[in-house]
């Protein structure tokens, strides 16, 4: 099955101690290197995400500093 640029599904096994592979053309598109650290994000009704790294970044920059606070004004 071929998907259009920057899409990508595939299917993975659970290993005995929950562990899962990520598929190489995942890694490739999300630039996803050995030793990187993940977040993974679930949901009950939606299931489970593994945001780009890019995304977790401005999330944390836009809750934790990108905007000034009432104290600093």
């Amino acid at each position: 099955m071929t998907f259009p640029k920057d899409k990508y599904a595939g299917m993975v096994k659970v290993g005995e101690k929950g562990q899962i592979v990520i598929p190489k053309e995942a890694r490739d598109m999300f630039d996803i290197k050995p030793g990187d650290t993940l977040l993974i994000l679930g949901d009950k009704k939606q299931g489970i995400a593994i945001p780009p790294k890019d995304s977790i970044l401005a999330l944390a920059e836009k809750i934790f500093g990108g905007e000034k606070g009432e104290e600093e004004q």
